[in-house]
């Protein structure tokens, strides 16, 4: 952390008291910040505060004051270009509905939305506030920014109640900071294929046989490498979310389609993925336009199956020297015997198991559960955000390299 510039940023919240320790932590470990306010955050904390604290002037005002324009004309600009990070906290449901929305007109917005440096956001509000469906997609879109959305804790709130909300504590917010400092060129120059999504298989032009994947975890996988500093491809199935930004986002549909991209793509990749809930069948004959229920028989109607490539056995039987292959295991039973028994019938280095039934865990959700499975070990890790889960994978993936490189682990 020494030397490093950081922007803080501070929104109406009445965790912003929480912002007055995280500058002291900050200078602390001798790194150089400047304070933005908003202009609900002054009720809350006075700006002379932090102006004190950070031995700078608080850009709370998107217009300097008469005769302390910058040389340069844009001091937003100035800002951005200087700082090799910001941190909103806390960051209000307002700021964040307004990066996500790329509204910029107040100080703090405008110097976030041309920084150039990583941008880190808390959030802090009431439970119910963040459970807000509105909510939840304005920080997946950040997230797609390439935006870092820390996880808020679980407690007493300021309205009495408890539950989710809290801001994260500024220690452990200057932890998350120097792991990014340490981490960011940790996959630097390897490229990464990661798999995400479901497939959907054709019945007819409307109708088709699909799983309940989100896709979540393959974007968490993706983003995260691309943090570490690694030339990310994402080869996605059907799903809503937005492509991550500084990702190559393939889009595809059915079970060959995302085949044949991972053929393209997984020969010059360093570390595949196979994340993507991919459809083990697919209806042999689809029918090309619609079936019409009156034309169908009123009993039961048979539908032929036909099987699909594995792609990861596939991937697999191609793995060339040096190649790392993490695949995934979903199961509703059996869990670490079925994970090790592909991590050996595919040839993996690592599976990623996780239960299929359980609350809070796998498909749609924002949590999951997962066992990582190498050939020398077994580690269960408790239920956690697939943007942690995805952290625990990539730094196994790591080891895993580290331990070939060194000739003291053996690919599977």
């Amino acid at each position: 952390m020494r030397g490093k510039k950081i922007i803080l940023g501070v929104t109406g919240s009445i965790a912003a008291y929480k912002s007055i320790l995280l500058a002291r932590t900050l200078i602390q470990r001798d790194t150089e910040i400047r304070v933005a306010m908003t202009p609900a955050a002054s009720h809350f904390i006075a700006p002379l505060t932090f102006a004190s604290i950070a031995k700078s002037p608080v850009a709370l005002s998107m217009y300097p004051e008469a005769g302390r324009e910058p040389a340069s004309g844009s001091w937003h600009i100035d800002w951005a270009l200087w700082a090799d990070a910001m941190v909103i906290a806390p960051a209000s449901a307002a700021t964040i509905a307004k990066l996500a929305s790329g509204l910029s007109d107040n100080a703090l917005t405008t110097i976030a939305t041309a920084l150039r440096g990583t941008l880190f956001v808390a959030p802090a509000m009431d439970s119910d506030m963040y459970a807000w469906p509105a909510l939840e997609r304005n920080l997946d879109t950040l997230r797609s920014f390439g935006v870092q959305v820390l996880p808020v804790g679980h407690g007493e709130l300021a309205s009495g109640l408890i539950g989710p909300g809290r801001m994260m504590e500024p220690e452990e917010i200057v932890a998350v900071l120097e792991r990014h400092f340490a981490d960011r060129e940790r996959m630097d120059g390897l490229r990464v294929l990661v798999t995400a999504g479901p497939t959907h298989e054709p019945i007819d032009a409307v109708r088709y046989i699909a799983n309940h994947s989100s896709g979540r975890m393959g974007w968490a996988l993706a983003e995260e490498a691309r943090d570490r500093g690694a030339q990310v491809t994402l080869v996605a199935g059907p799903t809503p979310l937005p492509a991550p930004h500084g990702v190559e986002t393939v889009r595809v549909t059915t079970a060959a389609e995302m085949g044949a991209a991972v053929d393209r793509y997984s020969e010059s990749a360093d570390v595949v993925v196979a994340a993507a809930a991919v459809a083990d069948f697919t209806p042999a004959e689809p029918h090309g336009g619609k079936l019409k229920r009156r034309t169908m028989s009123e009993g039961e109607m048979n539908l032929v199956l036909a099987p699909t490539r594995d792609i990861l056995r596939t991937l697999g039987e191609r793995k060339r020297h040096g190649q790392i292959l993490v695949g995934f295991a979903l199961e509703t039973s059996g869990l670490v015997e079925s994970a090790r028994a592909k991590l050996f019938e595919k040839r993996c280095d690592l599976v990623v198991a996780n239960p299929a039934n359980e609350e809070d865990a796998g498909f749609g959700g924002e949590n999951n559960r997962i066992t990582l499975v190498t050939p020398g070990d077994t580690r269960a890790l408790p239920t956690m955000s697939k943007h942690e889960c995805a952290r625990a994978i990539l730094d196994e993936v790591e080891r895993i390299r580290e331990g070939a490189a060194s000739g003291s682990v053996d690919a599977a």
